[in-house]
């Protein structure tokens, strides 16, 4: 019997011919990523670590450091980094959300294994990586070993067919995927077929980031020309792809007609089986609207926002933050125009950072307020109040509803 994409990865890793659901595996980690949190929070200094060529560190979800405690473990990671001799260190000014820092430099590749404390590691499947969120002591772990072990789940393969309609992003298809078929705990995800050649690898970044929001384990997708270009555009080569053997045993098999897909929004509360099409939506006013986070944060996102506001005015009663997902993304949104497009509608263009998305600062919303978010998250108190309440849509739907005050179909404003 064959083996499924991540199958095939992780077996090669374990260096074991095969593996199926159940089997434990323990597995040479290619790239330990860690985060400011780790070092502001019950931070112990390690007597070694395994390979300092394997190791990054990123400052990105509390900076320019809002408290004394995150200005502490900045301290603390800028003398680890000193101490060890780690050359991938990501500080201010070259810092953004891990998993945008991962992908603009090459850390995530394919057939290869990532780790990091952060939930949404699994951004990282995007590009063909066995990326999964770990405990900080795993992680720490893996810092001074090199290795850890995964239980195999079985995988569900979802075959993408039809043309992704303009307009149409990497979130619609996420939450159209989490409203039909809910969560996929303790189970793998495999995005491929004929579809895929038309969604970005952008809108494949959200897709994978957000699988973390149904529990999913791993989120991945195979190498094809538009992955491989990405990677050559940033000087990744000498990869060994993983890919699906033609007879590959799924839990399920899930066919999605990409071209029958319209914006789609989830309620407060959860994503798995509580979205529905923007267009059927009841009026829902909305007092802050968000675009930003590791699914959210990047180029594309911004310009689409941009392309939809140029010439427009956020409503009255309305906020509108952006927060771009790294510095090189603040840098070239500013170079391209966007944020200068953002700003005279009425939006505040924030720091490069997770920001309002983990409801920490510049953002928390107020007991009362709806909140429509690009960002991961919905669940009550993510935001700020949990007396708040959180819609989750596409940039362009939360830039669109910014423009009318309330949750709109960005058909309905670019028509």
């Amino acid at each position: 019997m064959g083996m499924t994409m991540i199958e095939n990865l992780l077996a090669r890793k374990a260096g074991v011919k095969q593996v199926r659901p159940g089997d434990l595996v323990t597995v040479e980690v290619d790239m330990c990523v860690m985060i400011d949190l780790q070092f502001a929070t019950l931070w112990i200094p390690p007597s070694r670590i395994h390979d300092p060529d394997k190791v990054a560190v990123i400052m990105d979800h509390a900076v320019p450091a809002p408290s004394l405690k995150d200005a502490e473990g900045g301290l603390k990671a800028r003398k680890f980094v000193s101490d060890f001799g780690i050359e991938k260190f990501f500080d201010v000014g070259r810092h953004g959300i891990c998993h945008q820092v991962i992908a603009e430099n090459g850390l995530a590749r394919p057939g290869e294994v990532l780790a990091c404390t952060d939930s949404h590691t699994c951004a990282g499947g995007a590009y063909n990586t066995a990326a999964r969120g770990m405990g900080p002591a795993e992680v720490y772990s893996i810092l001074c070993t090199g290795s850890t072990w995964y239980q195999v789940a079985p995988t569900i393969r979802y075959e993408l067919t039809g043309t992704l309609p303009t307009g149409i992003s990497g979130k619609d298809v996420f939450l159209h995927i989490a409203d039909t078929y809910g969560n996929a705990t303790n189970q793998n995800l495999e995005f491929g077929g004929p579809g895929l050649s038309s969604v970005p690898l952008n809108d494949r970044r959200t897709i994978a980031t957000q699988a973390a929001e149904i529990s999913a384990d791993f989120a991945t997708f195979g190498v094809d020309d538009v992955l491989a270009r990405f990677l050559a555009e940033r000087g990744v080569e000498d990869y060994q792809p993983a890919d699906a053997d033609p007879d590959a045993q799924y839990l399920d098999v899930r066919t999605i007609d990409l071209s029958e897909l319209e914006p789609y929004v989830a309620r407060p509360g959860t994503v798995a089986h509580n979205g529905v099409p923007v267009s059927k939506i009841e009026h829902r006013k909305v007092d802050q609207a968000f675009i930003g986070s590791c699914a959210n944060g990047q180029l594309d996102d911004l310009r689409i926002a941009a392309d939809i506001l140029r010439g427009q005015t956020v409503a009255p009663g309305t906020r509108l933050l952006v927060t771009p997902a790294s510095q090189q993304v603040y840098r070239d949104a500013m170079r391209l125009g966007y944020l200068q497009d953002i700003a005279d509608a009425g939006g505040v263009v924030t720091n490069s950072t997770c920001g309002a998305c983990f409801g920490y600062h510049m953002g928390v919303i107020g007991s009362g307020e709806v909140c429509l978010t690009s960002s991961t998250r919905n669940f009550t108190g993510r935001m700020g109040s949990t007396e708040a309440e959180i819609y989750m849509a596409s940039p362009a739907t939360v830039a669109a509803s910014a423009i009318t005050g309330y949750i709109t179909d960005p058909r309905s404003v670019t028509a």
